[in-house]
């Protein structure tokens, strides 16, 4: 084991110890945002409010991110009203893990940003992506959005493509970010295959054949970030998204094991800067997200 991963693992280890504090936290399902009521009109009473525009506003692209440890960025005052963000935990987790991330989006201007549990009782990806549907349709009919865009953590991320890809989500999921999701299947802790889940999560089940199958007419844009020392994807590449008819690109992170995906400040730099660039057009080349 070299240098990086010894690293890579001790430092999951110790996440692992302070999201066990936090799991708790996260165990209920999170009650929808109240929706604030919109501010009489300025002027006489007979003025009518202009109408809004047409279609919710996007992000500016290529918007900078500040990823230095503790940064905190004023929220920006170009008043634009961003797509919501819905993040999606993995395997045996709830969304607790988000904690970090969320906290990251919110300072850096995003409003809207919510977290879905699924049950731990759940044995089918295909019955998380039916529930996963619903509470994008719920998002989008509470803010007024027509889109979302979504981040996934491992299992999480393969239950939004499943979403995205089979039922129909493309039309609401704008842009879709997975932290290493195994996208073409891995092969990790055989004791648990007998979780229907993780047979699932194998490279020759049902599920991961139908997402091989042909999605010509896909319209979300996919960002998948992938780590050369995560242990739970083999191979490490499987995080990466590889099909002809998806607009997508990777990124390769350097040194950040599975579980510090989602709470490495790093990481959230660069996955606002993915949500924010989301109406570029994606570079074929895999960007590269680096930690010392």
């Amino acid at each position: 084991m070299g240098l990086a991963r010894i690293r890579a693992t001790v430092l999951d280890l110790a996440i692992l110890a302070g999201h066990l504090l936090l799991y708790p936290t996260g165990v209920l399902q999170e009650r929808p945002p109240a929706t604030p009521r919109a501010a009489p009109p300025a002027g006489p009473p007979h003025e009518s409010p202009a109408a809004p525009p047409a279609g919710p506003p996007h992000a500016s692209p290529g918007a900078p991110a500040d990823a230095s440890p503790g940064a905190v960025a004023a929220l920006p005052t170009d008043g634009l009203d961003r797509r919501p963000v819905l993040l999606l935990h993995g395997f045996i987790d709830n969304r607790s893990v988000f904690v970090l991330l969320r906290r990251s989006l919110r300072r850096h201007g995003r409003r809207h940003v919510e977290a879905l549990n699924y049950s731990p009782l759940t044995c089918d990806i295909r019955a998380a992506a039916a529930l996963l549907d619903r509470h994008v349709r719920q998002i989008c009919a509470r803010t007024g959005h027509s889109r979302v865009d979504v981040v996934g953590h491992s299992l999480g991320g393969l239950i939004a493509r499943y979403h995205v890809q089979r039922l129909g989500g493309d039309a609401r999921v704008h842009t879709l970010v997975t932290l290493g999701t195994p996208h073409s299947g891995t092969r990790t802790a055989p004791l648990l295959a007998a979780h229907p889940l993780v047979r699932q999560m194998c490279p020759d089940s049902d599920v991961i054949e139908e997402l091989r199958r042909p999605a010509p007419d896909c319209r979300t844009r996919f960002v998948s970030f992938w780590s050369d020392v995560d242990q739970l994807m083999i191979p490490a590449e499987t995080a990466r998204i590889d099909h002809p008819d998806l607009w997508a690109r990777s990124v390769r992170v350097k040194g950040i094991g599975h579980l510090a995906l989602p709470v490495h400040h790093a990481v959230a730099a660069r996955v606002r800067e993915a949500l924010d660039a989301a109406d570029e057009a994606p570079a074929d080349a895999s960007g590269a997200a680096s930690v010392a």
